[in-house]
């Protein structure tokens, strides 16, 4: 036989171990979504599983009344401060090694906090969670982006992990009710050690990180000034509630946050090795996307911390039922996500999928905004949540795709705890404005109504009050947030532009 004759006869067989080989990739991919989607699941089921679970903590542990809010805001001012590090982290040290320490390391401070045998141990486990967290979901967002180049196979992997992200909020609401009910609270902060040993098993043969590592420092100086900045305006908003608005720390500390992150944008722009390159954010589309990331989640952290007291202390449900209520909502936001963000992404224009999801979100609102003390659950909260769900699902979608489209490897980290920033900030500072707003209008209904204030039906009437102000506000802020939209998220499909030019 001929070197000519063998060559060919050999092509067949290389062609078709080559087609073997790209369809063992190709699944190896989506086995390696489900772990990604299954890691940031359980870190945001974690995020609300514990506001179900806290009455019980606090009887359990003897924490006062003033004190309770840190087992929520110590996760937060971890999570929403060393995000930006994290992710920088990532992209220094490489994608897997760091996702790898934070499900690690998430799942020690789980156990950690379950374990509290006090107050401060409590909050220590749930701040770990939180730094932890912030190495996790960065990590896992940009093994997504680098793994997953093909647009339309990038879209169909951002849909899914999309809907994952707006399910875990919900379905923490749940698993917190069951577990509360039927087992201890503590269970709500151990059920995420077997969880994230199965991401660990998972991880490790499933996983690769196909981006190049940069051989840069770690900038201290900005992860200093980014951090604190960060920590002082969530600190400083979640203060608001107990204080009041006219507080010197309420004041001082979020002044002093936006002069820090002023400087920290200066150094960053001067620095050799920035923590956030700012090419990541000159792109228009890419800021859009970052600005929309931060402004739509407002809008389901009061949707859960308002119908979740509505449900339960104005309409008498369970903890479970409370739950199961909101099961439609991770329904719809899932077929939202994955029928609608996913199919349209990178085909038209980001705008064009998020103008109207976030009206659509709006209009849920509107529909929250005016049920009563007496409300029918099927004919008022369902069409709400629903309506929420649908338009949420495909807007957030379409925002973390279009932020993270045509990043450079590199910065595929940074690029990716931006949006986790943008969301976990935003959703905080929300959620402390809201709730203000909320208590202080149920205050003014009580004042304005005289000797009604007295009995329990008044105050039932005052709290909807409160919450019927507040889901106006977030309707109205949807509504600014789709006009920002329209202006910055382009004309075209949102492919991006590379952060290396």
């Amino acid at each position: 036989m001929t070197q000519t004759t063998a060559t060919r006869a050999v092509r067949p067989i290389r062609a078709a171990a080559a087609r073997e080989g790209g369809a063992t990739a190709g699944s190896r991919r989506w086995w390696g979504l489900a772990v990604l989607g299954l890691s940031q699941l359980i870190v945001l089921l974690d995020g609300t599983v514990v506001n179900i679970a806290l009455p019980s903590a606090q009887a359990d542990l003897g924490i006062g009344d003033g004190a309770r809010q840190w087992v929520i805001t110590s996760y937060a001012l971890a999570f929403g401060g060393l995000l930006l590090l994290g992710g920088r982290i990532a992209d220094l040290v490489g994608r897997k090694r760091v996702f790898l320490t934070g499900v690690a390391g998430f799942g020690i401070a789980s156990a950690v906090a379950g374990a509290a045998n006090g107050a401060g141990m409590l909050f220590a486990g749930r701040a770990l969670q939180g730094a932890f967290a912030a190495l996790l979901v960065p990590a896992a967002m940009s093994l997504l982006t680098t793994t997953f180049t093909d647009p339309r196979e990038r879209a169909r992997a951002f849909g899914i992990f999309g809907a994952i992200a707006g399910a875990g909020a919900a379905l923490g609401l749940l698993v917190g009710g069951i577990v509360t009910e039927y087992l201890d609270w503590r269970w709500c902060m151990y059920i995420a050690v077997p969880v994230e040993v199965l991401v660990l098993v998972g991880a490790v043969p499933l996983l690769h990180d196909p981006g190049e590592r940069t051989g840069g420092r770690l900038d201290v100086t900005g992860a200093v000034l980014g951090t604190a900045g960060l920590a002082a305006i969530v600190y400083g908003f979640g203060e608001a509630e107990s204080r009041g608005w006219d507080d010197p720390l309420v004041l001082g500390l979020p002044a002093g946050g936006a002069v820090l992150l002023a400087l920290f944008v200066l150094w960053q722009s001067r620095t050799a090795h920035p923590l956030l390159p700012l090419r990541v954010v000159r792109d228009r589309r890419r800021a859009g996307a970052f600005l929309t990331a931060g402004l739509a989640p407002v809008a389901m952290f009061g949707l859960f911390l308002f119908m979740t007291y509505y449900l339960q202390v104005i309409l008498g449900y369970s903890a479970v039922r409370t739950g199961l209520a909101f099961l439609p909502l991770t329904a719809s936001m899932i077929t939202s996500s994955t029928q609608i963000g996913a199919r349209l992404a990178g085909v038209v224009a980001p705008r064009l999928v998020v103008v109207p999801g976030l009206l659509v979100a709006a209009a849920g609102m509107v529909v929250l905004a005016q049920a009563g003390t007496e409300a029918s659950y099927t004919t008022r909260v369902l069409p709400g949540l629903i309506l929420t769900g649908m338009g949420m699902g495909a807007t957030m979608m379409t925002v973390m795709a279009t932020a993270t489209a045509g990043v450079d490897p590199r910065d595929a980290g940074v690029t990716s705890a931006m949006v986790s920033t943008a969301q976990q900030v935003g959703g905080a500072v929300g959620t402390s404005v809201l709730n203000t707003v909320a208590a202080g209008a149920a205050a003014e209904w009580l004042a304005g109504h005289g000797g009604r204030g007295s009995g329990a039906a008044a105050r039932a009437e005052a709290a909807v009050h409160g919450f019927s102000t507040a889901l106006w506000g977030v309707a109205g802020l949807l509504v600014v947030t789709a006009v920002i939209a329209a202006a910055l998220l382009g004309n075209g499909p949102g492919r991006g532009r590379r952060t290396d030019r």
